[in-house]
């Protein structure tokens, strides 16, 4: 199953999951959180991507409580700042030495070449595409076209360099960062389901670019510094086929 396209398609489910379960903590997340719903579909796909069941966490006691501990681990924490930002800009060492307006560049040229831009929100504002759930929503994307690549017979060689890319550079460090902030610095009313996600997201996130490593080759990060200017041919190959 490792090569297939059920896999990718379970691939797909955890990561657009993961980008729901990390949006705007709404009372109908909440509602499926609380219910099981949410464990019941996140578990099934992640026996089918791991060969494992998801564990079961207890939920928030009501909605207020879900909100209000999203809030202050991810948006207004102590002395007004989160305890760990979403936004992967929000951490220097993510944006790698880059200003703000140039990294966040290089995220959007990511969504551009897949045909993507970000979503419209209730209030009429674009979806920051550095955002963790906008991240994981691009995940899932890049997973569904691999599922039908490979239902299809094709070549799945470019959407896993980019799924590669994308988590090396940006969503798996962003994962290790938040989960870092937070077993550093646990919320105690953070939701045990949203807590356990973000740790377990990580890990699973190392364990995809190794897989994704040894399939299409190492990463090389195009940030880098590089001793000399990189051939045409070799920035066209960036471009993820």
């Amino acid at each position: 199953m490792g090569d297939s396209p059920a896999r990718a398609r379970a691939k797909e489910t955890i990561w657009r999951l993961s980008a729901l379960a990390f949006g705007h903590p709404s009372e109908e997340v909440y509602q499926a959180v609380s219910s099981g719903a949410f464990h019941t579909a996140f578990s099934d796909a992640w026996a089918d991507a791991t060969g494992s069941p998801w564990p079961k966490m207890p939920a928030s006691p009501d909605y207020a409580s879900f909100e209000a501990g999203y809030i202050s681990a991810f948006l207004h924490g102590r002395g007004g700042k989160p305890s760990a930002a979403l936004l992967a800009g929000d951490h220097e060492h993510i944006l790698a030495g880059l200003s703000r307006p140039v990294f966040m560049l290089n995220v959007a040229a990511f969504y551009k070449h897949f045909g993507l831009k970000a979503a419209t929100d209730d209030e009429g504002k674009n979806d920051e595409p550095d955002h963790l759930a906008s991240m994981l929503e691009l995940m899932a994307v890049l997973s569904h076209l691999e599922a039908r690549a490979l239902a299809s017979g094709k070549d799945t060689s470019g959407y896993r360099r980019a799924q590669r890319d994308f988590l090396c550079r940006y969503l798996g460090t962003t994962l290790e960062t938040v989960a870092g902030l937070l077993r550093r610095t646990p919320i105690p009313h953070l939701d045990p389901t949203l807590a356990q996600l973000v740790q377990d997201l990580a890990l699973w996130s190392e364990m995809q670019i190794n897989e994704l490593e040894a399939r299409v080759g190492l990463f090389r990060d195009p940030d880098a510094p590089k001793p000399h200017a990189a051939p045409a041919a070799q920035a066209e190959q960036n471009l993820w086929g």
